[in-house]
């Protein structure tokens, strides 16, 4: 310890002569200038840094030119050493992104690397929370801070790291170190807490976090609200639930911070969203016109930073589907919210042009051969005045026809969306396009069409016990297989391989009767082993453990009937398995 402190005094004395001449030393090498402070106004929306995308490419797609990057966690509880996602292959050096940082910042963008995350505050790597070594955490920050050579550093403070009381102290006065060496070595450095909310402000958790940093006099530049994953079942309007979430914390914030004025206190709030359907369901949906609503409210109170949870999610890939990490869940275009909100970099204002939604209400149906269905595609104006909508069906498979009446509207407008199957119609779910243009603005809308085998007849789960010895018709994530040990009864079992990457996940689509109550159960066994349903369904439950449990879930379905089951485990919390897996 002596040694690394007088060698941390050399390089000091050597920086602040730098600093000097505007240039700072990074990790003891050559001496640059130092990196500029992020713009007072910047969308960064968080960047998946586990799923093998490059984030240079995805920012040039997507136009956001400042990325959020989750997650830095430690590899182990009671480790002090950082990796990305906790993954020993991929550790803080510029050979892992520093390259894609480097493209980012010749096109004018930058990024900001993010500590925690859930899977850290739940598992204990969170540093932290792992590390009792308060110079080590500062010492990690700081080797992030000259690696990349950044200007902010997010701490993404959640689950279990909200109560834990030592690692809130440590992580506080870890940062304070950070910011005196940032300070004797000429350089910015930002530092943002990001924290869940309620629609009304933090909770008492997360304002200790803010006291204790105000106790160890780290000075927190933005406070960043998780404004989904409410889990209140109560009924949201997710741009009001924005607004009325960080008045509150206006507020909280001007009792710790008395000498600020009331600008001061809004740019220091940031804002993150779950575009679609967030982790609770479908009554939790950020929808596209709640992203003009809160960038517009956003650029009027002047606020720090906006974002939202994460760049791979801006799609409309898989409508329906709540809280998946690479598509939305609900009808968009690629990149819509990346598109909206990218202008609030710099604090510029959006042109107002001529722009619409389109919605399909219901989204789904389930008809026999020879039947039909009908569903209301409604238009609203988004901005601008009015224009008239061309609309247009695509995606009816042979024997499915499917109508609009009228064939345009004027945006604010209805028309009658009639699916029909004929006698002939090959039994199946199908997705059927709903797509309207004004001008140069497009969007859609998904209707999903289920045409039921004779008779309308349901099915149910299909080798749930896995005694076939074969996986079909369950479909797994890399690793998954079944196998003979160990088997809850019988011969055999499912298994599922997490990775820092991927949840392991297995899945069945299943056909059952619309709108009725079923249970799903089964046995499990693994850290984080998670049975549930969605699609036109939503459930799920979860346990820890070394031997059997078992898990139900009670779900309803929708007017579709079909609904995904599945199994899955937790990033790099090791593998689980499941049988004897029933509805009822």
């Amino acid at each position: 310890m002596r040694r690394k402190r007088s060698v941390r005094a050399l390089l000091t004395t050597l920086a602040t002569a730098a600093a000097s001449a505007g240039m700072v030393l990074i990790g003891g090498g050559a001496a640059h200038a130092a990196p500029a402070p992020l713009p007072a106004h910047v969308f960064a929306p968080y960047f998946e840094a586990y799923n093998g995308d490059s984030l240079a490419d995805l920012s040039q797609q997507s136009g956001a030119k400042y990325l959020t990057m989750a997650f830095l966690q430690s590899d182990a509880q009671g480790s002090c050493t950082p990796y990305w996602n906790g993954d020993t292959g991929q550790p803080v050096s510029s050979s892992v992104f520093g390259a894609d940082i480097t493209t980012m910042r010749s096109r004018g963008g930058d990024v900001i690397p993010s500590f925690g995350g859930y899977a850290a505050d739940n598992g204990g790597t969170e540093i932290a929370d792992s590390c009792t070594s308060v110079d080590s955490i500062a010492a990690a920050y700081e080797k992030v801070i000259t690696t990349y050579d950044v200007s902010r550093l997010d701490m993404d403070i959640e689950d279990n790291s909200l109560t834990n009381k030592a690692g809130i102290d440590r992580r506080n006065q870890a940062i304070k170190k950070v910011q005196d060496w940032a300070a004797a070595n000429g350089r910015s450095v930002q530092f943002s807490y990001t924290l869940p909310t309620t629609t009304s402000g933090l909770a008492s958790s997360g304002l200790a976090v803010l006291k204790s940093a105000n106790t160890y006099g780290a000075k927190i530049d933005v406070v960043n609200l998780m404004t989904f994953d409410y889990y209140d079942n109560a009924t949201h309007n997710m741009a009001n639930d924005t607004q009325t979430a960080t008045s509150g914390l206006e507020k909280q914030l001007a009792s710790l911070n008395p000498s600020k004025s009331e600008a001061q206190l809004w740019a220091m709030i940031g804002v993150i969203e779950m575009p679609g359907i967030d982790d609770f369901g479908a009554a939790e949906t950020f929808t596209t016109a709640d992203a003009t609503s809160v960038y517009n409210w956003a650029t009027s109170k002047g606020i720090s930073t906006l974002s939202f949870w994460a760049l791979q999610r801006d799609n409309g890939g898989c409508p329906g589907t709540g809280g998946s990490d690479a598509c939305s869940g609900i009808a968009q275009d690629t990149w819509y919210f990346s598109h909206t909100f990218a202008p609030f970099t710099g604090g510029g204002s959006v042109p107002v042009t001529d722009d619409f939604s389109l919605t399909a209400a219901p989204v789904s149906a389930s008809v026999a051969p020879g039947g039909s269905a009908t569903s209301t595609v409604s238009t609203a104006v988004v901005s601008g005045t009015a224009q008239s909508v061309a609309l247009k069906t695509t995606g009816a498979p042979a024997g499915v026809t499917a109508s609009l009446s009228p064939a345009s509207v004027t945006a604010g407008g209805t028309a009658k969306l009639t699916v029909s199957a004929s006698a002939s119609a090959a039994p199946g779910t199908y997705p059927i396009t709903v797509t309207g243009t004004a001008g140069k603005a497009s969007h859609s809308s998904t209707f999903t069409l289920t045409v039921s085998g004779p008779g309308g007849g349901t099915g149910s789960l299909v080798n749930g016990d896995f005694e076939s010895g074969s996986l079909a018709p369950w479909n797994c994530e890399t690793g998954g297989s079944v196998v003979a040990t160990p088997a809850h009864a019988g011969t055999h079992a499912l298994k599922a391989v997490p990775s820092s990457s991927q949840l392991g996940e297995c899945t069945q689509t299943v056909k059952l009767a619309p709108n009725t109550k079923y249970t799903l159960s089964g046995w499990v066994q693994g850290d984080y082993a998670y049975l549930g349903v969605r699609g036109g369904a939503t459930g799920s439950a979860w346990t820890s453990g070394s031997g059997w449990s078992k898990l139900t879930v009670p779900f309803t379905t929708d007017a579709s009937g079909a609904a995904t089951v599945y199994l899955h485990g937790w990033y790099g919390q090791g593998t689980v398995y499941g049988d004897d897996f029933s509805l009822s």
